[in-house]
């Protein structure tokens, strides 16, 4: 887990990186891990550049689409780009949620 104090000002996106920048996973034996496997954000954070840090380190994002983004995307029709690939339900989320906690909790 990552905690940074910023200033109120600051966007979501000038901070993304750093966040992910600082984490640190310990392993038991070497380095500690600095990438992880995945990124769970809201749709606050589905802009293209919070998108593009993680993909760009192999990251994979499991970020939400807000509905403006994806009309527009759809709007501009095979120019749009691809959708994200995966399917964000309620369920998933609250799953991700309790597997999150039930680690925090056997720590």
């Amino acid at each position: 887990m990552v905690l940074l104090i910023s200033p109120g000002q600051s966007g979501d996106a000038p901070q993304f990186p750093l966040s992910i920048d600082a984490l640190r996973v310990p392993r038991s034996v070497g380095r500690p891990r600095t990438r992880p496997e995945a990124v769970l954000a809201d749709k606050a954070y589905s802009s293209k550049a919070i998108r593009e840090h993680p993909r760009r380190r192999g990251i994979r994002a499991i970020i939400q689409q807000p509905a403006d983004q994806i009309t527009h995307r759809k709007r501009r029709g095979r120019h749009g780009g691809r959708p994200p690939g995966f399917d964000k339900t309620a369920r998933i989320y609250q799953a991700a949620l309790y597997i999150a906690a039930i680690f925090l909790w056997t720590k």
